[in-house]
């Protein structure tokens, strides 16, 4: 039986950081740029966001819908985080405990139902449902994560992006060369590679004045969404395939 998650390769993460800066590009592109505001932007995403898992359910694994509902729930991420923090009043170290807590919570339940959380077993509507709200979360998680430690923790958008990038050289050093769980490490990695991409974006369309480079944000979500597309066409991902006895 093949999951409806591709397989966890190179081009996996390559794809996923590039989808997370899109997502946050792309995000502040329709509540900055094109000034809609943070509650719209979230609404108009989260709208978005549910109809591609909806189709996603209802197709066997298809890489540019995949990949789509990724990208979705990364735009959705970043408005939500930026609502919450802004509009809201919660701030980044609240949200960031808020969606830990919900994260944590809706991981917990996915284990209680299936006895796994591995997203080699997202093969039915029903651990669908558990992987695409662990997903969203999580990328909401990863946002305010990345604003805090770029904004609150002052090391600025360089200094966050190299915090998580060491954080992930150190995941891939327990994946090659120690026995930690692998589904430990792939959610501890789905994570950070969205702060990573947050702060990379940020970097890209923030003022000078506040350590960015001040690209234009749509013109910067074109580049990055080319890339990808090109990624997902010139290097084919299949789907992952169905343990025959999930890995706990």
């Amino acid at each position: 039986m093949l999951s409806k998650v591709p397989e966890v390769t190179l081009i996996f993460w390559i794809v996923k950081v590039a989808a997370t800066t899109l997502g946050e590009t792309g995000g502040d592109s329709v509540t900055m740029t094109l000034n809609w505001g943070y509650l719209a932007g979230t609404l108009l995403f989260l709208g978005l966001l549910i109809a591609l898992v909806i189709a996603q359910m209802a197709e066997k694994f298809h890489p540019f819908l995949y990949w789509a509902t990724i990208v979705a729930s990364t735009t959705f991420g970043t408005t939500m985080a930026d609502f919450a923090d802004r509009s809201l009043g919660i701030g980044y170290t609240g949200g960031s405990l808020l969606l830990l807590t919900c994260l944590v919570a809706i991981l917990a339940l996915w284990y209680w139902s299936q006895g796994t959380i591995s997203v080699a077993t997202v093969s039915t509507p029903k651990v669908e449902g558990f992987y695409w709200a662990a997903i969203t979360f999580s990328q909401t998680l990863g946002t305010a994560l990345g604003d805090w430690i770029a904004d609150t923790g002052g090391l600025g958008y360089e200094g966050g992006a190299l915090i998580f990038a060491v954080g992930l050289a150190l995941l891939a050093s327990l994946y090659f060369w120690t026995n930690v769980s692998r589904v430990l490490l792939f959610w501890a990695a789905f994570i950070l590679t969205r702060p990573l991409g947050a702060t990379v974006g940020d970097f890209l369309d923030k003022p000078t004045s506040d350590g960015g480079l001040a690209l234009s944000r749509p013109l910067a979500s074109a580049v990055i969404a080319i890339f990808i597309v090109l990624c997902i066409t010139l290097l084919p991902q299949r789907a992952g395939r169905h343990p025959s006895v999930a890995e706990a």
